[in-house]
């Protein structure tokens, strides 16, 4: 069973790395946020992968950058609240079949939006 789960975290871990790199050439999808999955994924299955993840010259700055208290790039944060919010409000009003359920995701949304401010900013350095 214990070989199952990394497999599957293996899987979920790559498919996650796969929308990360979306997000980078794509400006609706977030890519930090999957980068961290992918860590996670990577770090609980797979100490060569996780290795990989983390030194690789793409991918390794935004997960090092959260890791150490630097935070997240402004870009990042405004994809998260636009997937959150866009995500979020259409289940409230076309998924939700009750007046709880629709509270709760607008809840929800407030709650991730307040979660997303008070992480800090990163802001790299200017090399210019």
């Amino acid at each position: 069973m214990k070989q199952v789960v990394k497999i599957l975290l293996i899987i979920v871990g790559s498919v996650s790395l796969g929308l990360g790199i979306l997000g980078i050439v794509l400006p609706l999808i977030p890519t930090t946020p999957f980068l961290l999955l992918t860590a996670a994924c990577y770090v609980r299955s797979s100490d060569r992968l996780y290795n990989w993840l983390m030194t690789n010259k793409w991918f390794g700055s935004y997960i090092q950058n959260y890791k150490s208290g630097r935070g997240l790039p402004l870009k990042a944060k405004i994809s998260i609240l636009v997937m959150i919010w866009s995500s979020f409000l259409f289940s409230a009003f076309y998924i939700a079949p009750n007046l709880l359920m629709k509270a709760g995701f607008i809840f929800g949304g407030c709650f991730f939006t307040v979660v997303i401010y008070l992480t800090k900013t990163y802001k790299p350095e200017d090399h210019s």
